[in-house]
């Protein structure tokens, strides 16, 4: 199995330079799997439960016969799941398409739910080797002030969204726990529901983010091949595996509503990452059953000096097992299928497995007046985390998904 970072010819000869660096200074060479300070320990037993299946997986030993046995059993086991991810399953892709079809419908009807993320800032203090807003990138950066987020957020809801994901480089220096609660308590002025995708934090700051309006939280583990994830993340509050693993579960004792779980497809072995994903929504649930989980399903795409990077060993045929087998096993869990997939994938993927999919999408700073009304942005704009690959218009997304027979949803909640 092969991916971008086995061959060195997958990074930029100044990527290279600064990796090598890094890897000769001692100094950086801090132990991934040890806390910061600062970092508050929850002494969680879901990584172990988690992991314990993942590093005993073999997925190798999975027969048609499994396969076919999984697919007949009502309630889908994790041995069940284990078969439905491996590779025997190939063969068996249309009969899960059938079955995870009919869950969808069973738990959602046809309904597909619409958002569109915000970017305010992509500074970032990592040295992740495959993002592009990394330290080390040589991007255009950019904060948006107060005022600058409150004018895309109005430019955001005109279009009638009424869902809307904050983003943030991993900067708390130029993303403070404050500066993103600000954003939030804006954000409920023009939004019915409010995520948040930023670096993990604490259990008191994730409680003072819902109570300035957030109501559930996103956070990629990346991988969780806790020895590939020491290579690919070489700096930073990032490179700390076991604070990242438990932010979902964190999120959720400061009192989040929802948590979405995701690895970066194509980082480390997929089969293993989308087991690791599914178990680990799968025991923050039977732990906390109150939470909303929903889970992503992302793929690695290029970015801004280095158009390279791709999920060679995760084709869309591989994308589409891994969220019919998400559905079959955790069927009340909405799945997103985000921007980095082409429109025809998505339109297909939401009749099937997926519940909500992002809509006007740009993954820069300060560009949605540009991309929306076509009018010269007030700002200067910051560049892209990552190339997209559907760029359908809010309007256009809620037409295609209308004339495919689905329902658009903006909002399903009422707040009393």
């Amino acid at each position: 199995m092969q991916n971008f970072f086995v061959d060195s010819e997958f990074l930029s000869q100044q990527a290279l330079e600064r990796k090598h660096k890094l890897e000769s200074d001692a100094s950086f060479r801090t132990n991934h799997m040890q806390y910061m300070p600062g970092m508050e320990i929850i002494n969680s037993d879901v990584y172990e439960s988690v992991m314990s299946h993942v590093n005993s997986y073999d997925y190798a030993k999975y027969s048609a016969k499994d396969v076919n046995s999984a697919l007949e059993h009502e309630i889908c086991s994790i041995e069940d799941f284990k078969a439905l991810l491996s590779p025997a399953a190939r063969n068996f892709l249309e009969q899960m398409a059938i079955r995870a079809r009919l869950e969808t419908s069973k738990h959602f009807g046809n309904t597909v739910y619409l958002f569109t993320p915000l970017y305010i800032a992509n500074y970032c203090e990592n040295y992740c080797v495959y993002c592009g807003f990394n330290c080390y990138n040589h991007i255009r950066r950019m904060k948006l002030s107060l005022e600058q987020i409150d004018h895309e957020m109005q430019i955001i809801a005109n279009s009638g969204m009424e869902e809307i994901l904050i983003l943030t480089g991993e900067s708390r220096s130029q993303s403070s726990v404050e500066y993103i609660g600000e954003s939030c308590k804006l954000a409920r002025k023009y939004f019915r529901m409010v995520g948040l995708e930023i670096y993990p934090v604490n259990t008191d700051e994730y409680a003072y983010l819902h109570e300035c309006g957030a109501d559930y939280v996103t956070v990629f583990q990346e991988t969780y091949d806790a020895e590939k994830y020491e290579t690919l993340h070489l700096f930073g509050h990032k490179r700390v595996y076991p604070y990242r693993f438990d932010s979902q579960e964190r999120a959720l004792r400061g009192g989040m509503r929802g948590v979405a779980f995701s690895a970066l497809l194509g980082l480390s072995d997929f089969r293993k990452d989308a087991l690791a994903t599914a178990l680990h929504a799968y025991y923050l649930q039977r732990k906390y059953p109150q939470a909303e989980i929903s889970l992503s399903c992302p793929r690695l795409r290029p970015i801004i000096n280095n158009d390279k990077i791709n999920p060679m060993d995760v084709h869309e045929k591989e994308l589409c097992q891994i969220l019919c087998a998400y559905r079959i096993f955790l069927p009340f869990a909405g799945i997103t299928v985000s921007s980095r997939e082409s429109a025809s994938f998505r339109d297909g993927i939401v009749k099937i497995a997926a519940t909500k999919v992002s809509a006007g999408v740009s993954t820069g700073i300060g560009d949605h007046e540009s991309k929306y009304t076509g009018k010269e942005s007030q700002s200067q704009e910051g560049d892209e985390q990552f190339e997209i690959s559907d760029s359908r218009s809010f309007d256009t997304m809620y037409h295609d998904m209308s004339s495919e027979g689905l329902q658009p949803v903006l909002n399903d909640y009422l707040y009393v």
